[in-house]
């Protein structure tokens, strides 16, 4: 319980202490610097989670990191079972990315805030016509060199297999033209989840990037099942992951 309180007050104190960044970032924004605010946003947030999975005692252990493009953003694609994927996968990436994130999150003061300087999204997955608005931004954060992650299930899965990914959440990577980076997590439930109420226990999470995975130069019907494709491929990888264990 101490760790899970830990990452709790210091992640209260980041985000208080740095309010006087607020209008620097939004300045920024104004000024059609986004990409100097990306840049100096996910370098703290990087700091920050590491410094969080540190008090959690979470060892992150990261493969296929060279299958990740250097010249283009990219979709990273991945399962979801736990609150500490965000944290995991955020630290496994060479830089950091912006997330398509649950609506709820963008009304959270402060947090809200830090979400969106560092390219996060809200979805809302009641309205298809905002939805599509949002899927649309993330495709010219994409297009504008800004790589994206977004977890298709549409919501955290306890189950031994991701459940089926929403096909339409890939849509970004095509409309933008660049890569889908398959991203297999395993072990993040046993962070949190996995244990009695609010109790952070040490663990080794492991993250493979699988090879990158060009949806405009897939055929039409390769295309249309692609989310069950990418599925699939991080099945296999938790399933190699879990043998070698």
């Amino acid at each position: 319980m101490i760790r899970f309180f830990a990452d709790i007050v210091y992640l209260f104190f980041f985000l208080t202490l740095t309010f006087p960044l607020y209008p620097l970032f939004d300045h920024w924004n104004k000024t059609g610097q986004e990409h100097c605010r990306t840049e100096k946003a996910q370098s703290m947030i990087m700091n920050a989670f590491k410094t969080c999975l540190k008090f959690a005692g979470t060892k992150v252990i990261v493969d296929g990191r060279e299958n990740i493009p250097e010249d283009t953003a990219v979709l990273y694609v991945g399962n979801h079972s736990s609150y500490y994927d965000i944290l995991c996968s955020y630290v496994a990436t060479p830089h950091g990315a912006g997330f398509f994130a649950k609506n709820e999150m963008g009304k959270i003061p402060c947090l809200s805030h830090w979400m969106t300087f560092i390219n996060c999204l809200f979805l809302d997955r009641k309205n298809i016509k905002e939805g599509m608005k949002t899927i649309n931004k993330g495709t010219e954060y994409l297009k504008n060199g800004f790589s994206m992650v977004i977890f298709p299930e549409g919501t955290r899965s306890q189950d031994e297999d991701p459940h089926t990914f929403k096909e339409g959440s890939l849509r970004p990577a095509l409309k933008a033209k660049v890569p889908v980076i398959p991203m297999a997590i395993s072990g993040t439930a046993d962070i949190l989840e996995n244990n009695k109420k609010y109790t952070v226990k040490p663990t080794e999470v492991h993250i493979t990037f699988g090879r990158p995975i060009y949806p405009d130069q897939l055929d039409r019907q390769a295309q249309k099942h692609l989310g069950a494709a990418v599925r699939e491929e991080i099945i296999e990888m938790r399933k190699k992951h879990k043998t070698m264990a």
